[in-house]
């Protein structure tokens, strides 16, 4: 019986590498470039070497694993979508969604965390000044340091243009007092793109200031317990008369919020990415499964019912893949309707990824409720996907508004 269950873990890193067993309608690779076909393969194979096999420890023991994130940073994974010269790989958005895809197959949310922190780096790089950028971004890069993106308060998540946290000019700093709340990486990370608020109500009173951990002032509420997403911590972000330089913050006073939504655009299109992946891997995992279990003297694999549900699961797996990458593709090109495609992908996604992930468990049967089994923490780490970077609530009042606008 332990050989039995120890069987799908060591099936499921030989499937990861992509060596055996995916079938051409959900080929990941299907329609890429060779270099893009490239750097994905190193990415499955570091997600299948160097994160599947230590995915449940850290989820267990809430591991936050940093040197293996600095061994991804050396394949140019820290700065993804950030300019080279200041030690980003410069690559397309395209290219970041299959890079962040094949990673979380190896661990949803080690590559979420990663998703959140290229996205800080890149928001350096877009809206800081030459001494900013290079003050920042090659460390970050490397992965030498991290970020987090402070944007939720207490008082006001999906309601961002509402938040209180203050920011008053005195001379050449600025004095925050307030709080964020659902930090991903807070109090164990180095650098804090946070939003504040520098003028009167509203998004034109938002402003974006960089800070450093050790800042007078700054300090990290209790480490929160998760139902997934436990290979990074989360905490809160608490700002009591904390004195930042102007020279720390990006773009001019009230562009903060636009700064926010534009790294959003590009956030939902990585978190979707990372829910691809979970749901390809639960695919490979479920497939695994029903060829090896069998319930009254035959395989699962020949029963009717479950090969209709594998092909429903296969068939949204590509739908979405295809949706997300489709928006990657408008969001790099620079068109009009980027941001409603992004949201659009993005709800689509993880609706149904999370969908894929959660029947894969239902075919394990009661082993899919084990913890030895790879499929539950799938189902754990992509929950928060339907929440974070924008709810799917708000996700469809964006697409709603662009609809009835139109």
């Amino acid at each position: 019986a332990v050989a039995w269950r120890a069987a799908p873990r060591a099936a499921a890193r030989l499937l990861l590498l992509g060596r055996r067993g995916i079938a051409s309608c959900i080929d990941p690779s299907t329609g890429l470039t060779e270099d893009q076909k490239e750097f994905q393969k190193v990415a499955l194979d570091f997600a299948a070497k160097e994160m599947a096999p230590n995915m449940a420890e850290w989820d267990e023991k809430e591991i936050f694993p940093v040197e293996t994130m600095r061994k991804a940073a050396q394949l140019g994974f820290g700065g993804i979508y950030v300019k080279p010269d200041v030690g980003g790989s410069g690559l397309s958005r395209l290219d970041t969604s299959i890079i962040f895809e094949a990673l979380s197959t190896g661990c949803t949310s080690t590559t979420a965390y990663m998703s959140i922190h290229n996205m800080c780096v890149w928001m350096i790089d877009t809206f800081g000044n030459e001494e900013q950028r290079r003050r920042f971004c090659p460390s970050l890069c490397s992965m030498e340091k991290f970020a987090s993106y402070c944007l939720t308060e207490p008082g006001s998540g999906s309601d961002a243009a509402s938040l209180l946290t203050s920011a008053q000019r005195k001379g050449d700093t600025y004095v925050l007092n307030g709080s964020k709340a659902f930090i991903s990486g807070g109090g164990d990370t180095d650098v804090y793109v946070v939003m504040c608020r520098t003028g009167g109500p509203g998004p034109k009173g938002i402003s974006c200031l960089v800070l450093e951990k050790g800042m007078p002032g700054l300090s990290f509420g209790k480490k929160e317990k998760k139902v997934g997403w436990n290979s990074q911590p989360t905490r809160a972000v608490i700002f009591e008369d904390c004195v930042v330089p102007v020279g720390n913050r990006l773009g001019a006073e009230g562009q903060g919020f636009s700064i926010a939504m534009q790294g959003l655009n590009g956030g939902r299109i990585n978190i979707a990415s990372c829910s691809l992946g979970a749901a390809h891997a639960s695919v490979l995992l479920a497939q695994e499964h029903l060829s090896v279990r069998k319930q009254f003297g035959e395989p699962l694999a020949n029963n009717q019912y479950l090969q209709f549900r594998l092909a429903e699961m296969a068939t949204r797996l590509l739908a979405a893949r295809l949706m997300v990458r489709n928006a990657a593709r408008a969001l790099q090109d620079g068109r009009e309707d980027a941001a409603v495609l992004c949201s659009m992908a993005k709800l689509f996604a993880t609706d149904e990824c999370f969908g894929i992930c959660n029947q894969a468990l239902q075919m394990h049967g009661g082993y899919g409720y084990l913890k030895d089994y790879a499929v539950q923490q799938f189902v754990r780490d992509i929950r928060v996907h339907q929440i974070l970077e924008g709810t799917n609530e708000v996700m469809r009042m964006i697409v709603a508004r662009n609809l009835l606008q139109g």
